[in-house]
């Protein structure tokens, strides 16, 4: 179970007061390549990280929103980093990282690649094919080894057993909070979240739109920070 943190305050006042803070967001899904053609990846719609960089940067922030590739326009007043593979999307969320005050793990990053990269695109092969798999790097539990005050919030997606997978998950990623969301959240305009606090306290959000969930997760950002 988390540790308990001594000055946590749950977004009820009005965090406007606090000075502009720079945050980093990741966003969308990763492409892991087999070969020139043919890729992993999975079917994240990256909507809810760029509610919550459109959030912050609505709310006077300084913002860095790290992108996989995704089919929305980029928000207005926002550094937008396009990235393909999770390599590429860690390699810009250090670079970011290093003058953030938050960083805020939306991204659905493939947790595997294959091992090879083939130069050319492989024929079919009739009796089918297997392909070795790497594990990708855990960027939120990476950035979160080395966050030092700075406020990490994650994200865990899961179908069953949720919150005690959630709870191992802040753990392991050191994140000052963690968001769980289920299946249906996926390329959802609404989305629905149990949140994990500071205090290692779960929150029954309500559902609602993902425009109108980011506002709240960016309040609870600009909490945490100002506890710093």
């Amino acid at each position: 179970m988390a540790k308990p943190n001594k000055r946590r305050k749950t977004g009820r006042a009005d965090s406007r007061a606090i000075a502009p803070l720079s945050i980093l967001v990741t966003a969308g899904p990763t492409r892991e390549y087999i070969d020139t053609i043919r890729f992993i990846s999975n079917p994240s719609s990256g909507r809810m990280g760029y509610a919550i960089a459109t959030a912050a940067a609505d709310r006077g922030h300084d913002v860095t929103l790290i992108s996989g590739p995704v089919t929305l326009a980029p928000p207005n007043r926002v550094n937008v980093v396009n990235v393909e593979t999770g390599s590429e999307m860690a390699a810009a969320a250090k670079r970011a990282f290093r003058s953030a005050d938050a960083a805020v793990f939306t991204a659905a990053v493939c947790d595997y690649r294959p091992a090879r990269r083939e130069r050319r695109k492989l024929p079919k092969q009739a009796g089918g094919m297997s392909i070795d798999l790497l594990a990708t790097e855990d960027i939120a539990a990476s950035l979160g080894r080395r966050k030092g005050s700075r406020v990490t919030l994650a994200f865990a997606l899961e179908d069953h057993d949720g919150r005690t997978k959630a709870e191992r998950k802040r753990i392991a990623k050191n994140a000052d909070a963690i968001l769980l969301n289920g299946p249906a959240n996926i390329s959802s305009e609404r989305a629905k979240f149990d949140f994990l606090d500071a205090d290692g306290q779960w929150h029954e959000w309500p559902a609602g739109t993902k425009e109108r969930v980011a506002v709240k997760i960016v309040k609870e950002i600009e909490c945490m920070c100002a506890s710093r």
